[in-house]
């Protein structure tokens, strides 16, 4: 299995992080999975797994305390930018996010940003547009209670 490189790009705040670093546990054309721990010393959180769906545009957080206890799926609203020839992607976070805890509270997070990030033109109308669609989509899942997706479900990613 072939490890690209990995960057994180944020509008708010504005940053490029390279994520390579995080242990690479599956790559499909569909699906990426990662191992990874907070990149700056937290009290809430430790690290996670990652399901990032390339195609779909979001990817699904499954969060852990500093125990090692599972405390809730975070789910990033993306785009995905692939530069074949130098096998790197870019995951390109578009703001808003869903916070879904275990006994089945939902949140949706940061579309503040994402309103703040349209007006200062930090990011386009046509980027605004599809996260409200990906964030739609992903919502319908949680409310029919297909989410997370099978793939999210196999323990054997689960270890950090």
């Amino acid at each position: 299995m072939r490890k690209p490189t990995i960057y994180r790009k944020r509008f708010i705040p504005f940053e490029t992080v390279d994520i390579s670093g995080d242990e690479l546990l599956l790559r499909t054309d569909d699906v990426l999975i990662t191992r990874w721990k907070a990149i700056k010393p937290r009290n809430d959180i430790s690290g996670g797994i990652s399901y990032t769906f390339l195609k779909e545009g979001y990817k699904i957080g499954r969060f852990y305390d500093n125990d090692g206890k599972f405390i809730y799926w975070y789910c990033d609203i993306i785009d995905v930018e692939y530069n074949e020839k130098l096998d790197v992607l870019t995951l390109i976070d578009l703001l808003v996010d869903i916070k879904l805890m275990p006994d089945g509270t939902l949140l949706v997070l940061d579309a503040d940003e994402l309103a703040e990030a349209l007006e200062k033109e930090l990011i386009t109308k046509e980027q605004a547009v599809s996260a409200l669609r990906k964030l739609d989509h992903v919502l319908k899942t949680i409310y029919e209670g297909n989410f997370p997706p099978k793939i999210c479900r196999k323990e054997e990613y689960w270890v950090l």
